[in-house]
């Protein structure tokens, strides 16, 4: 069975309230229960982490070597910003994919630079709550093939 662990950054508990115009009106628990449906259907085993902890995140991160076979990371403002999170994803080597909820590149100029994409595998950019799933996909499937 494969083993992901889904991380999400600052503020993403909010969804449903916060900005709704650009993220919809669906809660966090609403994309925490979508990640734990898909993953039983699909034969995934999931831990799913949300924190507004940057170092948190790189904790998580390092602490995941050797347990899981693949990370989905939302990093949401860390991606601009995260130095620590590229290095962290280097430094273990997990298979890893960058999903945002967003396409940040139709944003705010400053939200096109991604520092821990460098360190993914793939970006799942604007496609929603799909965008996880499709991560879960892709993870999942490199697990196979190194099987």
């Amino acid at each position: 069975m494969t083993k992901l662990l889904v991380l999400n950054g600052p503020n993403l508990n909010l969804l449903g309230r916060r900005e709704p115009e650009l993220y919809g009106h669906r809660s966090y628990a609403e994309l925490c229960d979508l990640i734990r449906a898909h993953a039983a259907e699909s034969g995934i085993d999931v831990e799913i982490i949300q924190t507004n902890h940057e170092g948190v995140l790189v904790d998580r991160i390092q602490e995941a070597q050797g347990v899981y076979d693949g990370i989905v990371l939302n990093p949401a403002a860390y991606t601009h910003t995260s130095v620590a999170l590229l290095d962290a994803l280097l430094a273990v080597g997990i298979p890893a994919v960058e999903v945002h909820l967003t396409d940040p590149a139709a944003r705010e100029p400053f939200r096109a630079v991604s520092y821990v994409r460098a360190a993914c595998a793939a970006t799942i950019v604007g496609r929603g709550f799909d965008g996880y799933l499709e991560a879960m996909d892709l993870l999942q499937a490199m697990a196979k093939k190194r099987a």
